[in-house]
């Protein structure tokens, strides 16, 4: 076994009771859910004109913070900055750190149960931890994003409303329970549903309501969860993939600029189960059905795109590090009016 496949084995159990290539039948989610199933409707599924201007607002954000939009010229810099060592001790805790060349992100890991119902042992935190990581690492077989994640603290509130509920109870349970800033994954647990598995917020919603930042998924779809064939804890890799800023695969179908990001191609409609070989778009390339950010049972699931990645970066400097304008870049060329824009032509 190779160390690729040793990595895949440790952090994926095998699906119990289905497979990759079978369907799963859609349910109407409950409204403001990130659902993985094709008939629900979810918060992140954002529409065009809801897409584009979040991508133009991302391209404000970078021009007015480090004088460029162009996501590949500023991710040299960007990544450069990652690779000078861990932070100063002046540093507040809580803030963005750095180690190895990857930002590493705190996680503030929330365990909503109903007395023994949903209430998590440390050993499925952790395992969930890893699984994260070895799906940002790149080492499940898509590339590396340069995105950790380290377990900062585990709490465990036993609340029977909040648990069987989470989504009609999501304003109070967060703000009773978040802890840290912009740049702090506040990740909770509960019985979200078989329908909506998980759900998220935006690092541009960040500043309409700090206190609702977070990612919320069901239990049951962590690692060896009961959820089959959801249940190798790709939903959280998903769910947090929209709070680090990435969109759908499948955002806006075969329409521009679809997720923005260049190097996934376009896709007609989410992918149910792991139909192989789909090619749905006219534009080149066929569907992504093997990535986090399509809606593929967790056995077809492997990574995320070098483009997912930059963005990933882009959007952790526009939205979520710790001081505004600190980054600002000379990159020594052309004006920031010649900037490519983020989300260019595919």
């Amino acid at each position: 076994m190779s160390e690729r496949e040793w990595e895949r084995a440790k952090v994926a159990p095998a699906a119990r009771g289905d497979d990759c290539v079978r369907g799963r039948a859609g349910g109407a989610g409950a409204s403001g859910g990130t659902a993985r199933s094709v008939r629900a409707r979810d918060r992140a599924d954002l529409g065009h004109d809801q897409a584009t201007a979040m991508l133009a607002d991302l391209r404000r954000t970078l021009l007015d913070r480090f004088g460029t939009s162009d996501e590949a010229r500023l991710d040299d810099a960007l990544l450069g900055s990652l690779r000078t060592g861990p932070p100063r001790t002046s540093e507040r805790p809580g803030s963005e750190r750095r180690a190895a060349g990857a930002l590493v992100v705190p996680v503030r890991f929330h365990v909503v149960h109903s007395g023994s119902s949903g209430r998590l042992s440390t050993a499925a935190v952790q395992r969930q931890i890893g699984t994260l990581n070895a799906a940002y690492g790149g080492r499940l077989g898509g590339s590396d994003t340069h995105v950790r994640f380290r377990l900062d603290s585990l709490d465990r509130t036993d609340n029977p409303s909040w648990f069987h509920n989470p989504q009609r109870n999501e304003g109070p349970m967060k703000r009773r329970l978040r802890k840290g800033g912009r740049g702090t994954l506040n990740l909770y647990t509960a019985a979200v549903g078989s329908d909506v598995l998980g759900f998220s917020t935006f690092p541009q919603w960040y500043r309409r309501d700090p206190r609702l930042d977070g990612v919320i998924v069901d239990f049951r779809s962590l690692p060896y969860g009961s959820y089959a064939p959801f249940n190798h804890g790709f939903t959280a890799v998903h769910e947090i993939g929209h709070w680090l800023g990435l969109m759908h695969t499948f955002e806006g179908g075969c329409v521009s600029p679809g997720d923005g990001v260049a190097d996934t191609p376009y896709e007609a409609e989410p992918a149910q189960g792991c139909p192989q070989g789909r090619d749905s778009c006219p534009q080149r390339g066929r569907d992504p059905i093997h990535n986090f950010m399509d809606y593929a049972h967790d056995a077809c699931m492997r990574g995320f795109t070098a483009g997912q990645g930059r963005r990933i970066r882009a959007v952790w400097a526009a939205y979520r590090s710790r001081k505004p304008g600190r980054h600002r870049v000379d990159l020594g060329t052309a004006a920031p009016g010649a900037a490519r824009s983020v989300g260019a032509a595919r």
